[in-house]
């Protein structure tokens, strides 16, 4: 019986020498963060192409994360669509993921209105990884200049013709 009680409490010990560094990370995640990295929202593309899509690539050297976001506007100004492909950590992740969902719905102006901070309070992330919420809002403006730039020269074209 003495035996069988020290062997359950190696076995702990194994448990959590072992585990005990894996689950310290987890836990150093805020639940909203681990909820996104586990089942991301929008990933994917869009047509680049498209007059309607609007694509914003950015990075940060200094971690290496890299964002990709794209939105899909319709004749109304409108986005309908926002979809990411990010490599990175989680929380780089999780803020790509929370600002896809954000952006739908919201007029062109209004998703220029999404800052970092908010991104940052809504997943609460540390002040280490508030670059991630950078990345997400300039990776929002990007794909808002892309997809102006590209009207801009759709009424350029127009005027041309006229």
């Amino acid at each position: 019986m003495a035996m069988l009680s020290l062997s359950r409490s190696s076995l702990l010990l194994f448990s959590k020498r072992l585990f005990g560094p894996q689950l310290n990370v987890l836990c150093s995640y805020h639940e909203k963060v681990v909820d996104h990295y586990e089942n991301p929202r929008n990933v994917g593309t869009l047509d680049k192409n498209s007059r309607n899509v609007g694509t914003g690539l950015v990075g940060a050297p200094a971690c290496g994360d890299v964002m990709k976001l794209q939105i899909e506007v319709d004749e109304n100004g409108k986005i309908v669509d926002a979809k990411f492909k990010t490599f990175g950590c989680g929380s780089a992740i999780a803020s790509s993921s929370l600002a896809t969902e954000w952006v739908k719905g919201k007029s062109v102006d209004e998703a220029l209105r999404i800052k970092n901070t908010d991104i940052a309070k809504e997943l609460c992330l540390p002040p280490v990884k508030l670059h991630c919420s950078m990345l997400a809002e300039d990776a929002i403006k990007a794909a808002l200049s892309d997809y102006r730039l590209k009207q801009d020269k759709k009424e350029d074209r127009v005027k041309a013709s006229n």
